[in-house]
């Protein structure tokens, strides 16, 4: 990971001996550092580097057959697979969670 930093940001990168100890860089640190070219939000970075026409494209997955028909979404009431992963996830969590607790007291 190292070699990869100093390749790809070469001169940019400040001789500093806390640059890879591990730590992690963000903000105005980061651009002292030389980590990064500079701050800002995506937009107006980009702007500012490729001119004010500069337009950003929303690129969503795609859906599947029952997305399509609108059915089973969200806008209709219903749930996405995402959303339906997430309950099953921490449906087991909470499960776990308090057969840890019940199994303290032997139960």
């Amino acid at each position: 990971f190292i070699d990869l930093v100093k390749d790809r940001r070469g001169p940019k990168l400040k001789d500093d001996p806390d640059l890879f100890t591990g730590l992690f860089w963000t903000g105005k640190k980061g651009l002292e550092l030389g980590l990064v070219d500079a701050l800002g939000d995506m937009r107006s970075v980009l702007r500012a580097r490729f001119g004010p026409k500069t337009q950003l494209k929303l690129i969503t997955a795609p859906r599947g057959l029952f997305g399509r028909f609108g059915w089973f979404s969200s806008s209709r009431g219903g749930f996405s697979a995402p959303e339906i992963a997430a309950a099953a996830a921490s449906g087991v969590i909470a499960a776990a969670e308090e057969r840890a607790l019940w199994a303290r007291f032997g139960l």
